[in-house]
């Protein structure tokens, strides 16, 4: 049986390379993103697999219901939704954070997962199979300078993807959170609103994880047998540790 697969965030980095992924194992795909015309260059440029792209803001709870209560009949039986759409937005101290980043990365990185999964679960629960994969990040686990609302974010998809698992723990539908660490992709240029300078220096002199490192990952996630459940996944390349505790230390 051919599955289907949802993926929101689906025009660039992890959800774009876990689109390629997919599709190259012959999956259903239903797309999902703010950006229209990427969505459609992806679904031209694989002909051969039956794709649904839908133009979403995951933020907006209505078009979310909307969207999936229209889904053609072929694409209606989600197997896999990853909730992928999210955003970093800013690196100042909590005291100097612009309060609209902060507000848009709640909506984004909470209310968007929380809508998505509310609006999916009920057909995954009425074939009594699925499997909801959530991007959390190590923000969610270990603290830095600037991390406050996106770590926060992230520590909430934590604990509502454990939260899932217990919701569910009568049925066969499979919960995984995914936390990657350092990895490169267009997420530090939306962080820093475009400042292509202040992105590439995160990066500078690493070697950071990878859009495709992620989508295998997620691939391998949905593969292993249906008993098995792969509750999280923390990952970080080579290059990067948990930091140290900071002490700071008054002059006397």
């Amino acid at each position: 049986m051919q599955k289907t697969i949802l993926i929101t965030g689906a025009t660039a980095g992890f959800g774009l390379a876990c689109s390629d992924r997919f599709a190259r194992k012959g999956w259903k795909l239903i797309i999902a993103g703010r950006r229209g015309k990427r969505l459609e260059r992806f679904r031209t440029g694989h002909p051969d697999i039956p794709i649904h792209a839908i133009t979403l803001d995951v933020r907006k709870r209505r078009q979310v219901e909307q969207c999936i209560a229209d889904l053609p009949a072929a694409f209606k039986d989600i197997d896999v939704l990853v909730n992928n759409a999210g955003l970093a937005l800013g690196l100042s101290g909590a005291q100097e954070a612009d309060l609209d980043d902060w507000e848009t990365m709640v909506d984004t990185n909470i209310k968007g997962l929380m809508y998505m999964t509310r609006t999916v679960l009920p057909g995954m629960i009425k074939r009594n199979r699925g499997h909801i994969i959530n991007l959390g990040s190590v923000a969610g686990n270990y603290p830095y300078p600037g991390g406050n609302v996106y770590g926060g974010t992230k520590a909430f998809v934590k604990q509502f993807s454990r939260n899932l698992l217990t919701d569910l723990v009568e049925t066969k539908i499979r919960v995984t959170n995914i936390e990657p660490g350092l990895a490169e992709s267009e997420f530090s240029l939306v962080r820093f609103h475009g400042n292509e300078k202040k992105a590439n220096q995160v990066y500078k002199g690493t070697q950071p994880l990878t859009p495709d490192d992620i989508a295998e990952i997620i691939h391998w996630v949905t593969s292993v047998p249906p008993h098995v459940n792969i509750n999280t996944v923390e990952v970080m390349p080579v290059c990067q540790s948990c930091a140290p505790f900071t002490i700071h230390r008054e002059e006397s």
